[in-house]
């Protein structure tokens, strides 16, 4: 028997049922989504990673006794996935790479390695003070760079520098062929034929789609900003009627309409992020950055917040709570200046004792008249007990995210300026009936001129643009929910989706990984 790096099996720890680990293991972030799997592998090296795989391929098959039909084999890194694609009842076999965290120059590649269960706090401790470089990717401090990056991974540095695959070079991944033989391979940039879209099926692929991703190598990384300017403020729910409602959003989404990011565009590098809440909760939030260092960077945020204010009659006020997955940022009405690793800090993650839904919609203009109708019918009803823990946030897109011609990676989205994500929570120990209900309700007549979803560029005049496998919605596979003519995969991978097919073919020709929205062979 090989010997492992920390036992006896070459496949990392296994944790069984009845390990008290177990039941840790057996649910990722959103306490909706549990796993009763056979057991669940802890992997801390890419051989370890081959190994758990091998073992769990070659055992395929085997009778798991009574009780629902357990047959997929998982992968998580954060385990911050919206849906059931990691934990589910039909999973036999988990696979964490969580304690495969290291970050470190890779000379031999000329690049830095980033392995797969590094997540963002691990980033900010073993990329930034180290290296003073960043990866422009979300804040979140326990999303895994394992399932965030493949994504498409996007943050508050991205109109600045652009998506986390955009300094993608290398992808290691332990992949099945098809007499079940599990090998690890090395993609880069410049590799060519099925090795090639091996690694582009990585930027943007979406993650778990074709093996385990091991370690992921980064190029041409940015230098962080020594300090930002951040500003967290909003407007009072209760000096709000549907007009100034409609303004804020039609100033919001009109500014990054004029400031889509050209190079000499002086607003290129600021995000924005609207939170629009339940008018049960106190405040419709605004949050903004901008790099300290740039010409009159004071002089442009307050720019900024005047012409989002614009017309309103509704003075901005502090922002003490917290909303979504942001926390409270007290004290910060006034834009003020903090180093980048403080402010990295501040947006640290929020608990998880919540349940949770999630949709998502590129938009590559400001939002239509219909939809601001549609948020203020569903946010500004009187159903508090339902959507206290409910907001749609805007966060602001383009800049150098749109100087990447789509193609060139998989994410297709590279004209859109906004991009939303609709969030509902609950407590656990709830059924969460009445928030799904809300969530999909006002999702369908949001985008109900185009079949109740926000479709893509090519198949109507609507500016919206699909959706983001960073934010899963299985509603999208529902013909109940989705009636346009558009399926999931077009809404997620736009015209890209027929690469990924050929890469899946050739990659995971047994469909071993595999989830209700996995590319399909």
């Amino acid at each position: 028997m090989v010997v492992g790096e920390r036992g006896e099996d070459p496949g990392g720890i296994k944790v069984e049922p009845g390990d008290l680990r177990y039941p840790a293991l057996r649910r990722g972030y959103n306490p909706r989504w549990y796993a009763d799997p056979e057991y669940v592998r802890l992997v801390a090296s890419p051989h370890e990673a081959r190994e758990a795989l091998q073992q769990a391929v070659d055992e395929a098959g085997r009778s798991s006794g009574e009780g629902p039909v357990r047959d997929r084999i998982t992968v998580r890194s954060g385990g911050h996935c919206y849906e059931n694609f990691v934990c589910s009842e039909d999973v036999r076999v988990i696979i964490d790479v969580s304690l495969m965290d290291g970050i470190y120059p890779d000379p031999e590649m000329d690049a830095i390695c980033v392995e797969a269960g590094a997540t963002n706090a691990d980033l900010r401790k073993r990329l930034f003070l180290k290296t003073g470089k960043v990866l422009p990717g979300g804040s979140c401090a326990t999303v895994g760079v394992g399932g965030h990056v493949p994504a498409g991974g996007f943050g508050l540095l991205s109109r600045q520098f652009g998506l986390t695959v955009d300094y993608l070079y290398a992808v290691e991944v332990a992949v099945v062929d098809d007499t079940g033989r599990v090998r690890l391979v090395t993609a880069t940039a410049d590799s060519t034929g099925a090795l090639g879209d091996l690694w582009w099926a990585h930027t943007g692929g979406g993650g778990g789609n074709f093996g385990v991703l091991t370690r992921l190598w980064f190029r041409r990384l940015p230098d962080a900003p020594r300090h930002v300017l951040l500003t967290a403020g909003g407007w009072k729910w209760d000096s709000i009627e549907p007009e100034s409602f409609a303004q804020i959003i039609a100033n919001f989404g009109g500014f990054f309409d004029r400031h889509r990011g050209g190079e000499d565009d002086p607003f290129a590098a600021l995000f924005g992020i609207l939170l629009l809440t339940h008018r049960s909760q106190d405040t419709i939030g605004l949050i903004a950055q901008l790099d300290a260092d740039l010409p009159h960077a004071e002089e442009l945020m307050a720019r900024f917040l005047k012409e989002v204010g614009r017309d309103l009659g509704v003075e901005r006020h502090a922002l003490t709570r917290s909303y979504g997955e942001y926390p409270a940022l007290v004290g910060l009405h006034a834009p003020t200046p903090l180093p980048w690793d403080q402010v990295d800090k501040l947006f640290g993650g929020t608990d998880n004792t919540r349940a949770g839904k999630h949709k998502s919609a590129y938009m590559r203009g400001p939002l239509p008249k219909r939809h601001v109708e549609a948020l203020w019918t569903a946010l500004a009803e009187e159903h508090p007990a339902i959507t206290r823990d409910a907001v749609v946030q805007i966060d602001s897109y383009g800049s150098a995210i749109n100087r990447v011609a789509a193609g060139d990676t998989a994410v297709s989205q590279r004209d859109s300026i906004l991009k939303l994500q609709h969030q509902v929570y609950w407590p656990a120990s709830a059924n969460g009936a009445d928030q799904l209900r809300w969530i999909r309700e006002l999702y369908r007549d949001m985008y109900r001129d185009t079949g109740g979803v926000p479709v893509n560029a090519p198949y109507a005049s609507a500016p919206t643009d699909g959706c983001y496998i960073g934010y899963p919605d299985v509603d999208l596979s529902d013909p109940v929910w989705n009636t346009s003519e558009v399926p999931w995969s077009t809404l997620y991978y736009g015209a890209d989706y027929a690469r990924l097919q050929d890469a899946k073919r050739v990659w995971d020709p047994r469909n071993v990984f595999r989830h209700r929205q996995s590319v399909r062979i």
